[in-house]
């Protein structure tokens, strides 16, 4: 059951060069316990999609399509009713902690500012709670953390402070961008099995975005590959992975390190880089990138749909099956 409905979402950014299209018609869901990623490269469009969800991108954005959290439309709601729903209902972890923890304010501070204005709580209740979910999220000794500042953490327990504050009040959705960036791998992987915890012991359904596959397999149902802006591809993770078939998607996993693709030391590229775009194109926006693209690629605008035997990918020339997994 669909929990997040996303249609025709569009984001034009007004820069001193020009307009410049982040985001451009993309259509994706986000079931109910769910967990969804988003990927690409930087510059896709990930983190301004997830932003744009609730109202939090900059006066210089505009945003049109419909955005439907379980048959309510967020871009119609006003500011006084969408930061109700932030925190409460949809709540974020953001890509890099340091920067957005207050550092002047204690940790127990900034939780117990959460659970003040969606739980109405005060006093001790506040502390107490705030404990709670420090020692959810497997940070040792919470009640001395409570009166810590961010400069006194680690990175990982940085993060794990982000999703203590997400999850406070139990939202329905969690907007997990980029959670592990620059963390080691023993870190990651004890943030990545906190959000694995959350989603099975209350049902929060979780959209990850991320540039690492590896994440993306271990802990994702269902994929959604972003280019330029666009939505070019969606399946269940097992089938993505076994059977990319647009070639941006390809290219992505051809670039993830694999000894045994790599004996060589040698690894793949996708050519040139992700171009910006200021006005919605008639073309593939990949095509200056993809060795297959041909006079109907470099014309006339793909449709997101699903080929014969495959699940929807935007492209004309969509990639026949591979054997064996990617990464």
């Amino acid at each position: 059951m669909s929990l997040l409905t996303v249609r025709d979402l569009s984001v034009r950014f007004r820069t001193e060069d020009g307009p410049v299209l982040a985001v451009d018609r993309a259509d994706f869901e986000v079931g109910q316990g769910e967990v969804v990623a988003l990927v690409g490269e930087s510059g896709c469009g990930k983190s301004v999609t997830a932003l744009a969800l609730t109202g939090l991108l900059a006066p210089n954005a505009t945003v049109t399509g419909n955005v439907d959290l379980d048959g309510t439309d967020l871009l119609a709601l006003p500011e006084s009713r969408l930061r109700n729903i932030r925190g409460r209902d949809v709540a974020y972890i953001f890509q890099e902690p340091m920067t957005s923890l207050n550092p002047v304010l204690t940790i127990g501070r900034q939780i117990g500012e959460v659970l003040r204005r969606h739980r109405s709580m005060r006093g001790r209740a506040v502390a107490r709670r705030a404990a709670e979910l420090l020692e959810l999220v497997g940070i040792p000794l919470p009640q001395r953390r409570l009166g810590e500042y961010p400069h006194q953490l680690s990175g990982g327990m940085r993060q794990r402070v982000m999703i203590a504050m997400a999850v406070a009040c139990l939202p329905r959705l969690i907007v997990a961008d980029e959670p592990t960036t620059a963390l080691d791998v023993t870190i990651q992987a004890g943030i990545l099995d906190v959000l694995r915890h959350l989603r099975d012991e209350t049902g929060t359904a979780i959209l990850l975005i991320t540039h690492d596959l590896g994440v993306v397999a271990d802990v994702a149902d269902r994929v959604v590959v972003m280019y330029a802006g666009r939505v070019v591809e969606h399946s269940n993770v097992d089938a993505l992975f076994a059977h990319p078939s647009h070639p941006y998607t390809r290219g992505l996993l051809d670039a993830v390190p694999n000894p045994a693709r790599h004996a060589d030391g040698g690894l793949r590229e996708i050519p040139g880089r992700v171009p910006v775009v200021r006005e919605p194109s008639d073309a593939c926006t990949f095509a200056d990138r993809c060795s297959y693209a041909d006079s109907l690629c470099r014309t006339q605008r793909p449709l997101l749909e699903p080929w014969p035997g495959g699940h929807p990918v935007r492209c004309w020339h969509p990639l026949p099956a591979r054997q064996g997994a990617l990464i």
